[in-house]
């Protein structure tokens, strides 16, 4: 299979013109089997971000002078990775786990923690095995502030006794609903108050030295509840039990293979191509290396262009095809590489770390390909283009679509005005929407 084909269905599109034929499965387990090469400079931990948030807070500041920094940092250099990675499958995983289990700056107070969620709860684990991924993201401050269980008080805890805020059911519907089982395990309304009063005492010390998870006793819901079934003791863990449950849970397996498909083969899953990586996961004890790299072996896993690119993909894509990116970008500088990306995905409605609800953004081209939608990339596409003064459009256009690129294309961008003219063609045509 000739690797453009899927450096774009599994990566993030070709940057540096590699056109070798090299077999898919190959390049997809070496970076599945190497350490993860990501290297994020000027970025702390989520402590650092809770003790600005933290300051701000006690010192009634305005503007989020403290957080702002954190943030910036955290976007230069995430988005350097992204444009610069020499492992995008990787990478791609990554931002896909990450939309599984959003956290979005639109509410909780997580703009100085979300970069670091990312790094410390997915990043690590995309590899492994699911249930440890969704333990790491149920225990982090970032995902407790996002869905408010850090709020979360059992009525007959010591804490509700004395009428303190009540039970909060946003983490635990959430987790159920979109993360593990779905609604297709059949759970109730109960089971949802039963897995929230489970889940009750997760949540912060923000008084810590260096602040973080915390279980808080005296807002736990006392006495053993019982969710989808099961048994699940008081304290933190029945927490840890629950999620274990869910997290291995075969109808778990089954919806993370079908985001699983939807994302990188088909807007329309086939029942077949969902029940083989499911099968895998069953199989491999929720191995996600396992499952990622079965992907591979659907059939239609080389034919380029099933997928339309959301805005994500879509800058992403531009940027690596123009080689854009290298040294460092620095948090401040509006004219950035990161900066370009940032502005370029806002640009086209999928601001970074910024989905409306906590099902994250659509995978699905209906919602990304309005005829406004198309005008506003096509403008993207020229503004993008004017950054190059050198390399043949002709090139670039082989180098980023291989076999996809298609003659009328070529025929157009052989007649354009202007370099800019023919890189517009090349990033506004059919066959570079999709991957």
């Amino acid at each position: 299979m000739l690797l453009s084909c899927v450096v774009n269905r599994f990566g993030l599109g070709e940057r540096g013109g590699m056109n070798a034929v090299v077999p898919s499965r190959d390049w997809l387990s070496n970076q599945l089997r190497q350490p993860d090469a990501a290297n994020f400079v000027n970025v702390g931990d989520t402590a650092d971000g809770l003790i600005a948030l933290r300051e701000q807070r006690r010192a009634k500041m305005q503007g989020d002078p403290l957080v702002k920094p954190i943030f910036q940092a955290e976007v230069a250099t995430q988005l350097d990775n992204l444009l610069l990675t020499e492992q995008p499958f990787r990478e791609r995983l990554v931002w896909f786990w990450f939309n599984h289990f959003t956290v979005s700056l639109r509410q909780g107070g997580t703009r100085g923690v979300v970069g670091a969620y990312m790094r410390e709860a997915i990043r690590p684990h995309v590899t492994g095995r699911f249930v440890d991924m969704l333990m790491a993201v149920m225990h982090h401050p970032a995902m407790l502030m996002y869905l408010d269980n850090a709020s979360s008080i059992g009525p007959n805890s010591p804490a509700g006794q004395h009428g303190r805020h009540g039970l909060n059911e946003n983490l635990a519907r959430e987790c159920l609903e979109l993360h593990t089982v779905s609604p297709a395990a059949g759970y109730t309304q109960a089971d949802v108050t039963a897995f929230a009063s489970i889940l009750t005492g997760w949540g912060l010390d923000m008084k810590a030295e260096r602040p973080g998870f915390a279980f808080r006793d005296r807002a736990h819901e006392p006495g053993p509840k019982t969710m989808m079934g099961q048994v699940f003791p008081a304290g933190v863990e029945g927490g840890q039990q629950a999620l274990h449950f869910l997290g291995t849970h075969p109808a778990t397996y089954q919806h993370i293979a079908r985001q699983m498909v939807t994302h990188f083969i088909s807007d329309t899953p086939s029942p077949q191509d969902v029940g083989h990586i499911a099968g895998v996961l069953r199989e491999n004890e929720g191995d996600l290396a396992a499952a990622a790299l079965a992907l591979a072996d659907l059939a239609d896993a080389g034919q380029p262009g099933r997928k339309f690119r959301s805005p994500f993909d879509y800058v992403t894509a531009i940027m690596r095809a123009l080689s854009l990116g290298g040294a460092p970008s620095a948090p401040d500088d509006p004219h950035s590489a990161a900066h370009g990306l940032f502005a370029g995905m806002a640009a086209l409605g999928q601001p970074l770390w910024t989905a409306p609800l906590p099902n994250g953004w659509s995978d699905r081209a209906a919602d990304w390909s309005a005829p406004a939608d198309m005008l506003a990339r096509a403008d993207l596409a020229w503004r993008m283009s004017a950054h190059v003064r050198v390399d043949d459009p002709l090139e670039i256009a082989r180098a980023s679509l291989g076999p996809a690129l298609r003659k009328t294309t070529m025929t157009a961008m052989r007649h354009a005005g202007s370099r800019q003219d023919a890189l517009t063609l090349l990033f506004s045509s059919p066959e570079f929407q999709r991957r």
